[in-house]
Parts: structure tokens; sequence; C-alpha cells
């Protein structure tokens, strides 16, 4: 199946109150394993490319591996920028083809964040393409910072009002009580904030990073709330490099790289299998390929499938 855009697939999420799993990948056994769990999953699945990982791989090389692993799938694959810190780099993306952007300019005065969140979403919109931006901020575990630190970081839900309606992005991504890159499951969300932001701008999907430190409970209770699109990372890493590890003792005699990298291609396809039933995004893909939620039934191209 060809790439589509997010923008009618997380509607449709907000809709019928599932969320939409975006993984990260920065390689191609991650990007084999997140594709194929999504198809035996029969679940639409966002795979997202970090600026990380564009220093890692290329942003041509990162881009084409993921068209690849679409074409294979009968599933929708969106193509999706994860953190992009600049003006510049979200047109690179936009010229490499990914059907998916995100300015994060969370960490900018709130005026330059509207102004650049703005200036991107109505380039992309003119290609199609929708845009996610950020407002408030999602705390790194290396910050080290209690909860009242947290809590003060969080997204203001006035404010995201003013955000949406000023800059037109097409999903907002929030601060709530996730952190990011943590490496184990005891953040609780703040749900109470969740609601309030989702009252504010009823009709925007709302993101969630830093889902790997969230508790199963937690993410349960958040996705009715409005969370329509739920990004992971850390979660697959873990899994990535637990194969590693297990595999180098495993083959300690073999000289075949293959053997630990499938080893750690089936822990990740099963880590994201594992997300995306807890998603409620399992079985909502029709056999045809289309998209099919509680109230009606979605072709690809009204998915918004990309050339």
């Amino acid at each position: 199946m060809t790439l589509i855009t997010s923008k009618q697939l997380l509607l449709t999420a907000l809709e019928n109150r599932f969320a939409v799993g975006a993984f990260n990948a920065i390689n191609m056994e991650q990007i084999q394993a997140i594709a194929e769990a999504a198809e035996e999953e029969c679940a639409p699945v966002i795979l997202q490319v970090s600026q990380g990982a564009i220093r890692y791989a290329g942003l041509e090389f990162a881009a084409a591996m993921v068209k690849t692993a679409a074409r294979l799938v009968s599933v929708p694959v969106v193509l999706h920028l994860d953190h992009g810190y600049d003006f510049e780099q979200n047109v690179r993306c936009l010229r490499a083809g990914f059907t998916s952007l995100m300015f994060d300019g969370s960490s900018l005065p709130y005026e330059e964040n509207v102004a650049t969140s703005q200036r991107i979403a109505e380039i992309a919109h003119i290609f199609g393409i929708p845009v996610e931006a950020e407002l408030g901020r999602v705390a790194k575990a290396s910050d080290n910072l209690c909860y009242e630190d947290i809590c003060a970081l969080m997204t203001d839900p006035s404010q995201a009002k003013e955000f949406v309606e000023r800059t037109g992005v097409d999903s907002l991504a929030i601060a709530c009580g996730s952190v990011h890159a943590m490496e184990d499951q005891g953040a609780d969300l703040n749900l109470d904030r969740i609601s309030a932001i989702r009252s504010q701008v009823p009709q925007t999907p709302l993101v969630l990073h830093g889902s790997s430190g969230v508790t199963v409970e937690s993410l349960q209770q958040a996705i009715p709330l409005g969370i329509t699109k739920v990004n992971v990372a850390t979660y697959l890493n873990q899994a990535f490099t637990r194969g590693m590890r297990e595999g180098a003792a495993k083959f300690a005699d073999s000289v075949d790289p293959r053997q630990p990298l499938a080893l750690s291609r089936d822990y990740v396809k099963e880590a994201v299998r594992e997300k995306i039933r807890l998603f409620g995004s399992a079985g909502v893909v029709h056999s045809s390929g289309g998209f099919r939620g509680p109230s009606r039934q979605f072709r690809s191209a009204e998915l918004g499938e990309a050339e």
C-alpha cells in the first residue's frame, strides 16, 4: 500500500476513541518489525523518523526504507518526522516525501513557536501534508525533575485553543505528565489536564510523547479522553538491545550478524504488537486495505493517500 497522510487517520481515531501507534525506527530491522506487526494486527501505523535517526541513517535512506515497507503491506502507513526542531528540517522532509511533519518549538518562546508552526503548516498544507506541533514541554528523564516541576511544564488548556487557531496545525502534542526516555513504566498522566485541553480543542487530535514510561492503566484512561497518537521509542529500543545482548550470547561462536539482528527484530515486533493492542487499533483495517471505524469504513484515498 502506498503511504497515507496522518490527518484523516487521526480524526477517525479521535471520533472512534482509539489511538494510532507512532513507532520510532532507526534501522531496517526495526522498520520491518513495525510494518510486519501492523500487518498482522490489521492496524494502521505511523512510522516515525527522528532527527537523530536522520543523522544516523541519512534522510533519503531512512525515507526510502519506510516507503519500501509501506509498499509491502496492505495496512495504512504514515511516514512522519518526529521532533523536527527547525523550519529547514521540516522542508527537507517534505521534499523527501514524508506524509506527516512535526515542528517541536516547545523550548522556544511562545510567539516564536506560534510563528514557526504557522509557517510550516501553511507550506505543508499546500501539498496536502498535515503538521503536528508541540505546546508545553515533555521533560526528559535526564532532567531529574520532581513532579511539581513536571506539572509546571504541562500544556496550558486555554493557551492550546489560541495556539491551534493561530497556527492551523492538524494535531497537538501536549505535556500531561509523561517523560521522555523513561526506562520503567511508572508515570501517571494528568487525566484532568488532558480533559481540560480536549474541551478547548475538541476537534484536534492530541498526541502523547514519552509513552514508554507511562503506566498501562493511565494510557488506557487517556485514549478515550482524546489522545489519538501515541509515540513509542524507548520501549522499542529496549526490546531491540535486549535481543542484541541475548543474541550475542546465544550465537557467541557465530560471525553472522543476522542471527542477533533477527532476534532483535522479533523482540521489537512483539513490543509493537503489544502496544497496538493496548491502543485499541488492532483489527480496524479492513481486509481490502481500507480503514474501518465503528461509524463507517474509509477507503485509502479518503485517508489521504499520498503519491
